[in-house]
């Protein structure tokens, strides 16, 4: 049992599950509006493993790709991936095993969603290569969390409808400047190795002024889903806490590098589920 035990937290290493913080609130989020309010258990249910699967396959072929990369990085190097907990058919099984979950909760929800499992895959699985050969990575990233609003609204209507798109590309200009910050840790590593970080091609101003750009982008589009959805103050407080948010993550950020991983988790996971506490308060209460 205590072996069974020690996998289970290897795994959980592997995926960093909670990190799911960062794409289950959008979900949510996208859900309560789609339904204009509670949406039911079955769909709840449905959309925790739609999220933790599709976050467990990505992440899996993420470590499973970069265990070349992750054993030469000193952050990296005492990772399950690299260190010998996990071997390399442990980590693809687990991979395969949660797409195919994913796929399978897709179609017990609605046709187009699992018409749309496929393509959603294929992103999420792009982002283990970008920085091998492109610096679009960081919005590839942002991209494969975006996608999480749009499975929202998908999951309880069968449609995608303008405000969900503007939630949507809100959350991929929040990761992929979230990203930018974060890359900031390897840029070093990455310009001694050849991988194409935005960081590593054009240094740490450039990359604090493109992640700056794309937050505003953030707060834009995340103005613009509430008032395409037609919601009310509380949602507009989301708005305002977002970004006095993202302007303490930029503040830390430049103010010492070493706060990357603050700024990374810890703000950002707040930022998430106050935005979804707010919509709830929004749909709820008004």
């Amino acid at each position: 049992m205590k072996r069974y035990i020690s996998k289970l937290r290897d795994f959980n290493e592997l995926v960093m599950f909670e990190h799911s913080i960062f794409s289950l609130p959008f979900i949510f989020i996208a859900m309560i509006v789609a339904a204009d309010g509670w949406f039911g258990f079955w769909l709840l249910i449905l959309g925790v493993f739609a999220a933790v699967s599709a976050r467990n396959f990505a992440m899996g072929l993420n470590r499973f790709a970069d265990r070349d990369i992750d054993a030469l990085n000193p952050r990296t190097a005492s990772r399950p991936n690299v260190d010998g907990r996990l071997d390399a058919s442990s980590i693809m099984i687990f991979t395969v095993v949660n797409a195919l979950v994913f796929v399978a909760v897709a179609y017990m929800i609605n046709p187009l969603a699992f018409a749309l499992s496929f393509p959603i895959l294929g992103v999420l699985g792009s982002y283990s290569y970008f920085k091998r050969f492109s610096s679009l990575a960081h919005i590839v990233l942002g991209l494969s969390l975006g996608l999480a609003p749009i499975a929202g609204v998908v999951a309880v209507s069968a449609e995608i409808t303008p405000w969900s798109v503007m939630l949507s590309l809100g959350v991929i200009f929040w990761v992929a400047g979230f990203d930018l910050l974060y890359s900031l840790q390897d840029m070093e590593f990455d310009k001694e190795k050849g991988l194409h970080s935005i960081p590593s091609m054009y240094g740490s101003e450039a990359t604090l002024l493109l992640s700056s750009l794309f937050h505003i982008l953030t707060i834009i589009f995340w103005a613009l889903f509430v008032w395409v959805a037609e919601l009310n103050f509380f949602a507009y407080l989301a708005v305002l806490f977002s970004t006095v948010m993202l302007g303490y993550e930029h503040y830390l950020v430049r103010k010492d590098f070493t706060k990357i991983d603050r700024a990374f988790f810890t703000v950002n996971g707040y930022l998430g589920v106050v935005f979804f506490f707010l919509i709830i308060f929004d749909k709820v209460l008004l």
